[in-house]
Order: structure tokens, then sequence, then C-alpha cells
């Protein structure tokens, strides 16, 4: 009941902000017919975070996300480059709405599907936001029998289920609240309980025609006493250029599925322990 209360909270922090606003005039240059606020945000992730933005019908995407070990090592590391982990992610839009993925990554070797689909779009003297949902699985291939004689399949599981609310305040500004449960068969944590939950937050800033500030932070609800683990903070850059979005950016989370970010994060900001990394877009 405590965390509905806090989402609902959340929730009408959005609705006040976008009151009074003209939503004609704060539609991009990109903009389509029918008043709809498009081109909230222009990366199918803010950073960590999935942003509301789809894969237009029969277009497949292919991101390659990475993301370099912790900088606080310097040249030991090369500041992280001696430690990098990369994810290669393929969506496909199986219509303007409905988007499918399956995608690798060299963290735990996790291979993982998803489906990403919309069910309502912001408008002009309309709904005010953009709602899409997101569901994902996941297989963590790292586990290995030697270290684990109990390992079963099914503990190489994940799923997420995750609401994604964003608003276009206004040309240059748009917001996202994202509740999300997560759920991990097997967690790295003994005291850590199997299903997490947690709300994520974000927001893109435009600088320029081609720049945008992008920021991200996820908050867990209920994280276990004494946890390794830190709530996932991340800031970086989008560069659009032609066909594709390169997105830079510093985070303390150096996995990049959901599970991971939300439940794993290990850096912390405060003693430098930060992993800089970058997502690359190209649209097929």
């Amino acid at each position: 009941m405590r965390y509905t209360y806090i989402i609902i909270m959340l929730l009408a922090c959005l609705v006040s902000t976008a009151q009074g606003d003209d939503l004609l005039s704060e539609i991009d240059t990109d903009s389509i017919g029918d008043n709809y606020a498009t081109a909230a945000f222009k990366g199918l992730k803010i950073v960590n975070f999935e942003s509301t933005k789809l894969v237009a019908k029969k277009e497949l995407t292919f991101i390659v996300s990475h993301r370099f070990g912790s900088i606080e090592n310097g040249f030991d590391s090369f500041f992280g480059l001696d430690d990098a982990v990369t994810r290669l992610n393929f969506v496909y839009g199986l219509t303007d709405a409905v988007n499918i993925g399956v995608s690798r990554s060299s963290f735990q070797k996790i291979y993982e599907a998803s489906a990403k689909y919309r069910l309502v779009r912001q408008k002009e003297n309309g709904f005010p936001f953009t709602i899409v949902a997101y569901n994902s699985i996941l297989l963590n291939t790292a586990l290995e029998k030697e270290n684990l004689p109990k390992l079963e399949f099914k503990d190489r599981l994940g799923y997420t289920v995750q609401v994604l609310v964003s608003k276009k305040v206004s040309t240059n500004l748009s917001l996202e609240i994202a509740p999300t449960f997560f759920h991990d068969n097997f967690v790295a944590y003994d005291e850590q309980h199997n299903s997490q939950y947690a709300i994520g937050l974000g927001g893109r800033q435009k600088l320029g025609k081609r720049w945008s500030l992008n920021l991200d932070y996820g908050w867990h609800l209920n994280r276990a006493d004494g946890s390794p683990f830190k709530n996932p903070l991340s800031i970086g850059f989008d560069l659009e250029t032609g066909g594709h979005v390169f997105q830079m950016h510093f985070s303390n989370a150096q996995a990049m599925n959901t599970n991971g970010f939300l439940g794993q994060a290990t850096g912390d900001w405060s003693d430098g322990n930060i992993y800089f990394g970058f997502n690359l877009s190209r649209v097929f």
C-alpha cells in the first residue's frame, strides 16, 4: 500500500507540471499529424531506463551498448577500458505501437527477450501522457553448477515488468516515471528478496538541434538491509547524427539490463566509482 501511494504521488507531480501548458506550441519540429506529441525521447533508452520511444513498423534497430569498467582505477585499467562489457540488442517494430527485441550481454552472459508496446499517446487537448508497457525475460548463463551444486535451469531466469509514463512538458523538456517490478530466481545477495520493486525517474533536456542532456535514477523500494548494491544514477548526452542516435553517459551501474542495473549497481558517485559508456543505435 505504501508503494502504491508513492507511485500515485509521483504521477500527481507530473500532472501538476503539465497543467496550464499549451501542448500545441510544445510539439517538436519532427512531430506528425493528429496533434500527438512526439519525439519526447530520441533514443530507445533515456540512459539505462527504457524510454517511451518505439521503433516504427517494419523497422529494425540495432543497438550496441558498451560500458567500460570503473574509472577510479585510472591507468591501471586504462580508466576501465580493460574491464568493459558489451550488450548487443535487436529491436523490431511489428507495428508502430508494438516492438519485440532480443539481446545478448557480456555481463553475466545474459540473453534476453523483450516486448514493448504503447497503450496511449500524449495528445493536445487529450490525454496528457504517453504510456508504454515493457516486459522482458532473461537467461543468466554465467552461473556455474561447479559453484552452485543445486543449480537448476529455472534459477537462471529473471523477469521484468515496467510501466513507462512520459510527459513532453515543452519543446525542450521531457520527463518520465517508470514503476518497475523485477524478479530474479537467483539473487547475488542472500538476504535480498527475489521479487523487487523500484521506481525509475528520468528526463531529457534539449541543448540544441542535435544535442540533449539525459538523466535517469532508479529508486529501489525493498532493497535488503546490508546489501552492497546501490541505486543507479546515470547522466549522459544524446547526439543525433543522420540515421542513428549516439548516447554517451556516466553511471554507477555497469549492467545494462533492467534487473542488473536496478538490482546490482555497485558503483558510488561519491568516491568516483563510476562507469563511462555509450549506446549507439542504427535503424535499418
